[in-house]
């Protein structure tokens, strides 16, 4: 049974899609680029030190993943699925594949079990932006996110619950609710290095 708990919904038209590619000019620059440029390398190269501003870490790609095993019984929830990242990101994603066979779920090797998109460039910052200033707020009781997710080389994940939060998203459009992961992929070296990145760009972390 679906969750009643969706957010609430934005006065954005049924189905819209977001890309850069249709919508900005040629010599759109994203908000996130100028201000990464104006204020956040600035800010990294007082913070650590850096004498190179190419020693600054930057935002190298964002990687959207749904995982499905439900999907092995029923396609239409990773068609469903694939469409709603589609919506979200206005990137085609490509199916990810089971790498081994589990027997015990009836999993065979190279059965579709999910979705992903990477995100790079203007689009890239263009969805980051987005999630920071509308998607995130929208979760209830949002009080930020968690500062815990490093991996220790420079990369972040972000754990969503439910593709709901994206305001493109319509609850009686949906076959399933489900959630996604989103990894963020910088050039930074430590974790303080990259948590510094991201917040400076806006994500917001709560205190740990």
């Amino acid at each position: 049974m679906k969750s009643q708990a969706a957010p609430k919904e934005s006065g954005k038209s049924k189905g819209k899609k977001i890309s850069s590619s249709t919508v900005a000019p040629a010599n759109y620059v994203p908000r996130l680029k100028v201000l990464f440029r104006e204020k956040v390398l600035p800010a990294m190269m007082k913070e650590f030190g850096y004498k190179n501003p190419m020693q600054v870490p930057r935002v190298e790609r964002i990687v959207l993943n749904v995982g499905m095993g439900e999907a092995v019984q029923n396609v239409k929830l990773l068609e469903s699925a694939a469409g709603e990242l589609e919506q979200i990101t206005g990137q085609k994603p490509v199916l990810t594949r089971a790498k081994k066979a589990i027997a015990g779920f009836k999993l065979r090797e190279g059965v579709p079990i999910g979705v992903k998109v990477t995100l790079r460039g203007a689009v890239m910052h263009e969805f980051m932006d987005r999630l920071v200033a509308v998607a995130l707020p929208r979760i209830r009781d949002f009080r930020g996110i968690s500062p815990k997710a490093f991996d220790g080389r420079g990369n972040y994940t972000l754990g969503l619950k439910e593709q709901l939060t994206f305001p493109e998203i319509k609850y009686d459009d949906i076959a399933s609710i489900h959630g996604m992961d989103i990894t963020f992929v910088t050039s930074a070296k430590r974790n303080d290095e990259a948590k510094a990145l991201l917040a400076h760009l806006g994500m917001p972390f709560r205190a740990s």
